[in-house]
């Protein structure tokens, strides 16, 4: 189990005159995968950014295991925590394995020789995401699906004990979703790394969650396992959406059914 943890407190964050976030205390459980859900704008990805170390709070304070994120050093922060931005772009005539070997800059100094652990980071992040037979294309050649698999190798090569996704699934077709999801699933699992993901779809959050974190009013309305958290009282408070609540027949976690107008079976 790796060991990096994160902790919250009394944070605030603003945009301008906006704050979007106030007041929120949040500690994010070690070695497990944490997926923040909430409407639109409710600032699911301006917290996980603020984790990042992207926004600078307001008010409050973001622990990396116990030191404030923000007096520490860029690559001693690297080292620990690794960030995918939503739809990320590579440079152009950038290959995959050259985008790969990038995730290794934190432990790059300079006049120093590539190593072979920097070596053995690459061809294993390579591994994992099924990317080596593609290791020589350039990454604008590569299908949606693809191209995030290389951009998550990217942050696999950093090596950090922590990865944070910004809404990772966005303009992927269903089957390239699970496939991606399951990728980090599996990294989780194998490798003991803590993940935070933001992501609209409650029932993919529930399947794949070992920790929900719902955002509302500026603040976490409530946390806990999926099945703790998506109720029909909870879901209708959070998304403003009336749905029933089942049981996944296959994977024994929540999953929603919204009320709503569509064709019905006669």
């Amino acid at each position: 189990m790796r060991e990096a943890k994160i902790t919250v407190k009394d944070l605030t964050l603003a945009y301008g005159e906006t704050t979007i976030i106030n007041s929120l205390h949040l500690a994010i459980p070690k070695g497990k995968i944490t997926v923040f859900i909430g409407r639109n704008g409710c600032g699911k990805s301006t917290l996980l950014h603020a984790i990042a170390r992207l926004l600078k709070p307001q008010i409050g304070s973001i622990f990396l295991d116990d030191q404030d994120i923000m007096k520490m050093k860029s690559k001693e922060v690297a080292k620990k925590l690794a960030f995918l931005p939503q739809s990320p772009i590579a440079p152009d005539g950038v290959s995959v394995e050259q985008l790969v070997k990038q995730g290794r800059y934190p432990y790059q100094r300079t006049f120093s020789q590539w190593t072979k652990k920097d070596e053995l980071a690459v061809s294993h992040a390579l591994t994992v995401t099924n990317m080596g037979e593609l290791q020589n294309r350039q990454v604008h050649e590569l299908s949606g699906g693809q191209r995030q698999r290389a951009w998550i190798a990217h942050i696999l090569a950093q090596d950090a004990d922590t990865i944070l996704l910004d809404e990772p699934t966005t303009y992927l077709d269903v089957k390239h979703q699970i496939e991606i999801l399951d990728l980090l699933y599996d990294v989780n699992r194998d490798e003991g790394r803590t993940i935070i993901i933001v992501l609209h779809d409650i029932n993919l959050a529930c399947r794949y969650a070992d920790h929900l974190v719902a955002i509302k009013d500026q603040k976490v309305f409530i946390q806990g396992a999926p099945e703790k958290v998506i109720t029909s009282g909870n879901v209708e408070a959070i998304f403003g959406l009336k749905c029933r609540v089942d049981v996944d027949w296959q994977f024994g976690t929540p999953i929603c059914f919204a009320e709503g107008k569509g064709r019905l079976l006669k």
